[in-house]
């Protein structure tokens, strides 16, 4: 993996990881977000659209090109089975293009690539490419607050989505870092970011 480090970051829904990835990202590093490119090959044009059309029908495609979330969303509560089948497709495509940017980011000299992996510690065949990883961490209670708050959501579908995820404990279980991102200022936030980030060589100045 050479000079430069490679730094898995993860968490629960709604604990703050975008948040803190934005803060590495001031801090000097390459921030290769799954989600981002999740979304953008099932976006319109998207690379995964043509295989999900195929193995769900059209039916889960919206009338602009790209995957119908809601649909698929209660499909997936309704069929574990489904979400598999998504995974399937869509993942890959991640994996691909995120080793891809990861190449990109070191050839450029960045210093640190942060990989911003809501299911990292779901997914073992990360943990043997980083060489550390950092957990942001906050209760359970926290995290349907914010998700309530943020997404309009009711409280019982965030327990669904939190369900789907790894447990708290797990994280935690895999962390080398944990920020516990609860009742804290966003420049407190930032610091211990900051401070956490000088193992990985970057810094605020």
């Amino acid at each position: 993996m050479g000079a430069t480090t490679h730094l898995g970051l993860t968490g629960g829904i709604g604990s703050g990881k975008s948040t803190v990835a934005n803060c590495l990202r001031d801090l000097g590093a390459a921030v290769v977000d799954a989600d981002a490119i999740s979304r953008s090959v099932t976006a319109a044009g998207g690379a995964a659209i043509g295989p999900i059309a195929i193995e769900f029908g059209e039916a889960y495609i919206t009338s602009e090109g790209a995957l119908d979330r809601d649909k698929m969303r209660i499909l997936a509560y309704a069929d574990p089975g489904a979400r598999k089948r998504l995974e399937a497709i869509v993942h890959p495509l991640v994996g691909h293009e995120t080793l891809r940017q990861a190449a990109v980011a070191t050839a450029s000299g960045y210093p640190c690539i942060v990989f911003d992996i809501p299911l990292l510690v779901e997914s073992p065949r990360w943990r043997k490419t980083l060489h550390q990883v950092l957990v942001v961490d906050c209760t359970p209670a926290v995290q349907i607050e914010r998700v309530m708050a943020r997404n309009g959501l009711e409280r019982n579908a965030v327990e669904k989505i939190i369900a789907t995820q790894a447990s708290r404990a797990k994280r935690l279980q895999a962390a080398d870092i944990v920020i516990f991102n609860e009742q804290i200022k966003m420049d407190q936030l930032a610091l211990e970011v900051a401070q956490a980030g000088r193992r990985f060589g970057l810094s605020s100045s």
